[in-house]
């Protein structure tokens, strides 16, 4: 499923950061990700035109440091307050967000990158494939990664393949494929931008 990348194309990075932050820690306990990591070889010497975080915030605030530390590396927060009901339930969800920047901005790029294994997306690879023309490349844990999404995307690259390199704290092999999780347990981040 390859596809030619340039040094001339642009490229914007959009990462569903719950996807990818439940990704690692039920697949690798407790592992966190190295977004530094990741951006760089997600964007390989391409023009880097943004990258946007799509993040939940607490009353307590204590993702405030990884947030400070994603935009360290260049990745804008796109913030949303964790909504809590009085049943008790809480509701973390950005998809129609990370969806409605990603056509917004599609014109101005030649390369999507979701950072994302959420099989919900697949539309969104669909529209933006079929009516902007835009390569959309899907950067996910494969054993966590919808397989219809993996099969819309133009490109699949999967950060198991590699874990020490896209994880922080990694000691092993993978535990089997995580069960589905919403909600937030909020991140630590390190020099290297984990979450």
């Amino acid at each position: 499923m390859g596809v030619i990348k340039h040094v001339d194309q642009r490229v914007g990075v959009f990462i569903d950061t719950q996807n990818f932050y439940h990704s690692a820690k039920n697949l690798y306990a407790n592992a966190r990700v190295n977004f530094a990591n990741i951006i760089r070889d997600a964007v390989g010497g391409r023009k880097l035109i943004r990258a946007m975080a799509y993040v939940i915030s607490t009353k307590e605030g204590v993702e405030q440091s990884f947030f400070d530390a994603l935009e360290k590396i260049g990745i804008e927060n796109r913030v949303k307050e964790l909504q809590e009901f009085s049943s008790g339930a809480k509701k973390a969800d950005w998809d129609v967000g990370l969806a409605v920047d990603a056509i917004t901005m599609a014109p101005k790029l030649d390369a999507i990158v979701l950072c994302s294994g959420d099989g919900d997306f697949v539309p969104l690879v669909e529209f933006l494939q079929r009516h902007h023309g835009v390569q959309v490349e899907v950067v996910a844990f494969g054993q966590s990664a919808a397989q219809k999404l993996k099969e819309a995307a133009d490109d699949f690259f999967d950060l198991s393949a590699d874990p020490k390199t896209y994880l922080i704290g990694y000691r092993g092999a993978p535990r089997g494929r995580p069960r589905q999780e919403r909600g937030t347990d909020e991140h630590s981040s390190r020099k290297a931008v984990t979450l």
